[in-house]
């Protein structure tokens, strides 16, 4: 009562809303306004809401220096803060509101641990950005653009402009790249209502949602609804079935594995690369076209997708999440655009978005979005160029010491040896703005944003920090990618490998103190998900 609950409300269900909101990110600077909705939608369905707030990383601002080390890092810590929350306070119910990329699979990490009723809202995409009839996104107008600069392509007043014009509003940013990936992911669970993920972050729908999110809790409190009840192994199957339908993420692959292990549930990398073989991709989005979610959005969303992959594909099971309904009675009238959404007979490619690469480089498996490769370049050879940081390559790709033919090497960037696994996407797109995004490819055990195109290998598992062959590579040697044999080899003999190995210093921590050197010490690979 010394909070201010009334005495009509003290008997009432204690609703919390995990609020992510900040004014350092894009995606979540309009979460004010989601929290009123959600709150009125809380206290119309007979709650009562209390908000709290936790931390929130932009990966697109901490790209290129030491803050995306925490980026993965935060997801845990997140996870934590709501667990501590939800069970100090003993709340009845969570709705967790999201947007970017690590605070969406923290928030499901969380609901899976605590196992009170949850529902997710994810705050949604941002507008296009236009620019003189230009469409633009959040990669191809800041990141690509600074390399199309540095290659004389354009002036720095047209960089200037693009910058000033790629991100409008509020919101994820416009592809399907981590934040979005994983707001559809999330839907296609269950764990959203329908059209979360794609209503954009400052429409009158979004509202709604949130609004409906509210009064939806309460209804879950009273009949009992858990998240433990909606993730189950076939649910998460069917997350990366859509996942790969629709070319996410790659970073999708180690959210999924961690969901899966606080859920309890059995989904390996195995899973991954079964679908793999199974599933065509149907869905094109920015940055492997120029659709972006507000078409996926006018198309059908989720929901149109979800109508497919249920008529067309037998691994994908019929669901029942957070509304109480079945999704086939939800899609079954849904609007589809064949145009943007290919009738499964028709993909894009029969070639999933996704797929897992093993070889002698990556034993364990590693990540490569198959969906932003050219295929004329499903089959690469090339000569490496070995450097242990990303900084390291980014100043040779800045003096232009990369040609056609490399393959850049970026080691000592996992979830141990970053450590946090920074992602390449500042690299990847340097490497596209200069033109080499066909010519020549890039190999890392770090991780890349889901706006990253072009020949990139992340995730290699054992990553260098544990002695892993990628540490092994020497400059010039000959390395093969191969995504339709789903391989990724170094052509040296195991006998060379084996003398290099005795020479191999072991690794240092590059972090002392601090949570990122505790996160170092406690933190699974890639292939497990980057779990701690």
């Amino acid at each position: 009562m010394a909070t201010g609950v009334s005495k009509k409300n003290i008997n009432s269900p204690y609703i919390g809303i995990a609020s992510s909101f900040t004014d350092l990110v894009p995606g979540h600077i309009g979460m004010r306004d989601l929290e009123r909705q959600i709150e009125k939608g809380i206290h119309t369905g007979g709650g009562q809401a209390f908000i709290f707030g936790v931390p929130a990383v932009c990966d697109g601002i901490a790209m290129g220096h030491d803050g995306m080390r925490y980026s993965l890092p935060s997801r845990d810590l997140i996870a934590d803060c709501i667990e501590t929350m939800a069970n100090a306070h003993q709340l009845d119910g969570l709705v967790l509101l999201s947007n970017c990329d690590k605070i969406t699979p923290a928030m499901l990490i969380a609901a899976a641990r605590l196992n009170i009723p949850s529902i997710i809202v994810t705050a949604g995409p941002m507008l296009d950005g236009e620019s003189k009839c230009e469409k633009l996104t959040m990669i191809r107008g800041s990141f690509e653009a600074v390399g199309k600069f540095r290659d004389g392509k354009i002036d720095e007043k047209r960089l200037l402009e693009l910058e000033e014009a790629s991100c409008p509003s509020a919101g994820s940013c416009q592809g399907l790249y981590t934040a979005n990936t994983m707001a559809c992911l999330t839907e296609v669970m269950g764990m959203s209502i329908p059209f979360c993920a794609t209503a954009a972050a400052v429409s009158s729908h979004k509202r709604r949602i949130a609004f409906e999110s509210g009064m939806q809790i309460v209804d879950l409190v009273k009949k009992d609804k858990k998240p433990l009840d909606i993730l189950t192994r076939d649910n998460l199957r069917n997350a990366i079935i859509a996942d790969l339908a629709m070319g996410g993420s790659t970073n999708s692959f180690l959210h999924i594995l961690a969901i899966a292990n606080a859920a309890g549930v059995n989904v390996t990398l195995d899973d991954f690369e079964e679908l793999s073989n199974k599933i065509h991709q149907i869905l094109k989005l920015e940055p492997s076209s120029d659709y972006t979610m507000k078409d996926f959005y006018q198309a059908g969303g989720v929901n149109g997708l979800l109508k497919v992959l249920l008529r067309d594909i037998k691994e994908f099971k019929d669901i029942e999440g957070v509304t109480l309904q079945k999704t086939s009675a939800l899609v079954k009238d849904a609007y589809v655009d064949n145009s943007v959404i290919h009738n499964y007979s028709e993909p894009f490619t029969t070639k999933p978005g996704l797929g897992i690469l093993k070889g002698n480089i990556a034993p364990n498996g590693s990540v490569i979005k198959i969906s932003a490769v050219d295929e004329t370049c499903y089959e690469f050879r090339g000569k490496a160029k070995c450097f242990d940081s990303e900084e390291e390559a980014m100043s040779a790709l800045e003096a232009k010491k990369i040609k056609e033919g490399d393959v850049i090497v970026i080691r000592y960037e996992g979830p141990k040896g970053g450590p946090g696994m920074r992602e390449m996407l500042a690299p990847t797109s340097l490497l596209v703005g200069l033109g080499l995004g066909t010519k020549a490819a890039l190999i890392t055990d770090g991780r890349f944003s889901g706006g990253t195109r072009g020949i990139c290998v992340g995730h290699i598992c054992p990553e260098a920090a544990d002695g892993g062959n990628i540490a092994l590579i020497q400059d010039g040697d000959e390395i093969e990618i191969d995504i339709n044999k789903r391989s990724l080899e170094l052509k040296v003999s195991d006998e060379e490998l084996e003398l290099r190995r005795k020479n191999l210093k072991p690794h240092e921590c590059k972090v002392k103190s601090g949570y990122l050197a505790k996160y170092a010490k406690t933190v699974q690979d890639a292939s497990h998900g980057a779990i701690v």
